[in-house]
């Protein structure tokens, strides 16, 4: 029986920021996670995952009950397969089959985006999400040679991790414009082109792949790449898709809620308009055009609002940044670099990162504690 007082929250995606919500709604609310893993995926840093797999899954592959605060959250896995606003409810199916029906007071739509092979609403066991990790990671490294196309974070990552991690291969990277990460400052490409020249990343501007019949970016190939910008087709070992073909995962939702694109249509409070107790968040939330709700910490307001709202108090404003900001490659030998708005890098060194920044800020400020992990186990 739900405890008096307390609202029942039904949080309808378990990414970054669907867990983050939770987390802030634990010790508040009664709360159900719905989720298609046992655990966080995230779409997170996808040149570690790549790269090194095993130092990826620490931080960004991490079953649900290693995180402290979850433990009064109540976690479901399920792939989603509708809601009644009406009714109050959503409803999904278990791996098994068997239908879910979970009530709400108050509902928050943050199911993400698929993007690529890392990032897909599919239903798994742990043990299927760390065999496709290992599999990806296999294939690059017996590559002698990657093309890597994309202009976006994740292509650039990709392409500085595995250099990294592979000296001896060769790794390219393609993108269709004068420079890659368009939604940054300038001065983060410019930082970034110059350590990518350092890793022997060769870089090619102004070629726009031809993407085959029915592609979506979600598999490794090793077919010749055409470009539709006249250069010589390339034929290379490996080659990864980050051609950032994101495609939001509403197709549970109800089609009233979202704009012409498929997102979710919010308002600065990040509630969605004319529908009392329902929120969204993240990638999937059309907060503005760079949907960027997901990085900034806009949890912090979404948890605020929801259980305000019911109460009559004045709800918070999710503000955006005009720009991309943050890490890019994620963490490497020297540590890491985090991009301001403006471009300009702060590094914090590999000792503060293991010592500080990791267990400390994000395990136990962020995530307000967590249990030991057995990566990729």
């Amino acid at each position: 029986m739900k405890p008096a007082g307390r609202p029942r929250v039904v949080i309808a995606g378990l990414g970054d920021s669907g867990l983050l919500t939770a987390i802030r709604l634990a010790r508040v609310a009664d709360v159900v996670g719905i989720s298609t893993n046992p655990g966080l995926v995230s779409g997170q840093e996808l040149g570690v995952r790549l790269a090194r797999p095993v130092e990826w899954a620490r931080d960004y592959l991490v079953p649900f009950d290693r995180y402290r605060a979850l433990d009064g959250v109540r976690t479901v896995q399920g792939r989603l397969t509708g809601a009644d606003l009406t009714a109050r409810a959503v409803y999904a199916e278990r791996p098994d089959g068997t239908e879910i029906i979970e009530p709400y007071d108050a509902l928050v739509i943050s199911t993400g985006v698929s993007n690529g092979f890392w990032r897909r609403p599919t239903l798994q066991s742990r043990a299927e999400v760390a065999a496709e990790i290992a599999a990806t990671h296999d294939r690059l490294a017996a590559a002698r040679t990657i093309a890597v196309i994309g202009g976006g974070a994740a292509a650039v990552s990709a392409a500085a991790n595995l250099a990294a991690q592979w000296p001896a291969t060769r790794v390219d990277l393609y993108y269709p414009g004068d420079r890659p990460l368009r939604e940054h400052h300038p001065r983060t490409w410019e930082h970034l082109r110059r350590r990518l020249i350092r890793l022997g990343v060769a870089l090619h501007p102004g070629h726009r792949a031809v993407v085959p019949v029915g592609f979506t970016g979600d598999a490794i190939t090793g077919a010749a790449v055409q470009w539709s910008t006249g250069q010589q087709a390339v034929r290379v070992d490996a080659v990864l898709w980050a051609i950032g073909r994101t495609r939001p995962n509403t197709d549970w939702v109800p089609p009233q809620l979202l704009d012409d694109e498929g997102f979710v249509k919010v308002t600065p409070e990040l509630r969605v308009p004319g529908f009392r107790g329902v929120f969204a968040i993240g990638d999937v939330a059309a907060t503005d055009p760079l949907r960027s709700s997901a990085r900034n910490r806009a949890d912090a307001i979404l948890a605020h609002n929801i259980l305000a709202e019911p109460a009559g108090r004045p709800l918070r404003s999710y503000s955006p940044q005009r720009r991309r900001w943050g890490s890019v490659i994620g963490i490497q030998s020297d540590g890491v670099e985090v991009f301001a708005p403006n471009g300009r890098p702060f590094r914090i060194p590999r000792r503060a990162v293991d010592r500080m920044l990791m267990p400390v800020i994000v395990r136990r400020g962020i995530y307000r504690g967590m249990r030991p992990n057995n990566p990729l186990g």
